[in-house]
């Protein structure tokens, strides 16, 4: 499944022609996926489409939303992001240098924020970006027809190099198109996620002791802990065992990735505000790589060597 080559389709494939690419399972540059938003979406045209409609919008210090971060008790914590209410006016501002924020903002629901499973299930879903649909189609065709489904959603994500994803991988196979900027993406294979170093963290969130106060870190008492990778930066030389070769993309304006499910991504962006959606397909649970992927997670075991317990998650 590793290796450092990836390969690019010049146009979108045929339903034939992607369901073969499901079946191999590795990423896929894609070429030529045409959507409105790719042609129309200017920070203007957003702006005056949008108007005073409010969005949640991530809020973290460190520019790492759901990821390992330390809290004033030295302890390691998977921390969910503050949310905040703007509109999209707001966070491009903050965005794009008008504004400067000493916090980083990124939009990144992650729920379905364009279409959400309520949408495919009955029609009548509400969404915070109802203004923008029209720009962006509710299915990926090729994607649809080979799955035999449509997808379970649609997500818009709009932030700045500040922010980054950590690494994780997903139960769905995922088309994701670059609108505008750019976004880097380290690659392993499920094979790999050994090397990751799951374990569980207590669960916590950025919040405020009050509005002047800056974000911290404030412990959950009534989540339970998650399972997450204590390798914070997979792209960093020597985070990962030497014989493990991850491949690294960068996805321009206008392409699309082809993500498999199962696959550890993690995820940077350009410097400039970068903008892009994705359609989330539920994986096939019923063959053999549906049972594939719960071995190799299950195999791979947590990593719970207790000298880890107290060092950084990265070192």
């Amino acid at each position: 499944l590793n290796g450092n080559h990836i390969q690019i389709l010049d146009q979108p494939p045929s339903s034939l022609e992607f369901s073969r690419l499901l079946h191999i399972a590795r990423p896929v540059i894609i070429k030529g996926f045409d959507i409105p938003a790719t042609r129309k979406w200017t920070n203007e045209y957003l702006v005056q489409k949008m108007g005073d409609q409010q969005i949640s919008v991530a809020i973290t210090p460190n520019g790492r939303a759901d990821a390992i971060t330390r809290g004033a008790d030295n302890e390691l914590y998977f921390v969910e992001p503050q949310i905040e209410q703007m509109t999209i006016q707001n966070l491009v501002s903050k965005l794009v240098g008008q504004d400067a924020p000493s916090d980083i903002h990124y939009l990144q629901s992650q729920n379905g924020n364009l279409y959400s499973s309520d949408y495919f299930t009955d029609g009548n879903s509400v969404s915070e970006y109802e203004h923008l649909r029209e720009d962006v189609p509710d299915e990926v065709p090729w994607c649809t027809e080979a799955l035999g489904r449509r997808p379970d959603a649609v997500n818009l994500w709009i932030g700045e190099g500040k922010s980054t994803t950590s690494i994780h991988s997903d139960p769905y196979e995922n088309i994701y198109t670059v609108v505008k900027g750019e976004k880097r993406f380290t690659l392993l294979p499920p094979s790999d996620g050994w090397c990751l170093k799951e374990r569980f963290y207590p669960h916590a969130k950025f919040g405020r002791s009050s509005s002047s106060q800056p974000l911290e870190v404030i412990p959950s008492t009534d989540v339970p802990p998650v399972r997450w990778s204590s390798i914070t930066d997979p792209s960093i030389p020597g985070s990962l065992p030497a014989n493990i070769k991850p491949l690294h993309v960068c996805l321009k304006r206008g392409e699309t990735l082809y993500l498999p499910a199962g696959w550890w991504h993690y995820v940077q962006q350009g410097k400039e505000m970068t903008i892009a959606i994705n359609w989330w397909y539920d994986m096939e649970m019923r063959g053999v790589h549906w049972v594939f992927l719960n071995l190799l997670r299950n195999e791979e075991g947590l990593y719970i060597d207790s000298e880890d317990r107290e060092s950084d998650p990265d070192s």
